[in-house]
């Protein structure tokens, strides 16, 4: 191999930031809009960057059991999800994944690339 085709080895400064992340746990509608708040600021906080992804990981047991408790997911997820894709500038809607294990309600993680 040529050294030209030789792949460069990462220098800090050209390593990937650590991605931003949130964690989110009580009623389903106070979660949604601190998410939203927090995104709102991350967006603030990282600024002009070349690329980003937001990701919302939703904790199905926790959110469950926040069903039995009373909450309602509807209309606050159509709003949130409606907000979110239209409100803040972002090249794709937010990737929600469902986890199937016991933890937070929600995390919220923002990836990016300067």
């Amino acid at each position: 191999m040529s050294a030209a085709s030789q792949p460069r080895p990462l220098t800090p400064e050209a390593a990937l930031p650590a991605p931003l992340v949130w964690t989110f746990n009580g009623p389903f509608e106070r979660c949604l809009g601190d998410i939203e708040d927090a995104l709102r600021r991350a967006l603030v906080l990282v600024g002009d960057v070349s690329r980003i992804a937001v990701l919302v990981d939703l904790s199905l047991p926790t959110l469950l059991a926040r069903v039995r408790a009373g909450d309602h997911l509807q209309p606050a997820w159509g709003r949130f999800v409606a907000r979110v894709s239209s409100e803040y500038g972002l090249p794709t809607v937010p990737r929600v994944r469902q986890l199937r294990t016991t933890g937070p309600l929600a995390t919220l993680v923002v990836g990016y690339r300067s």
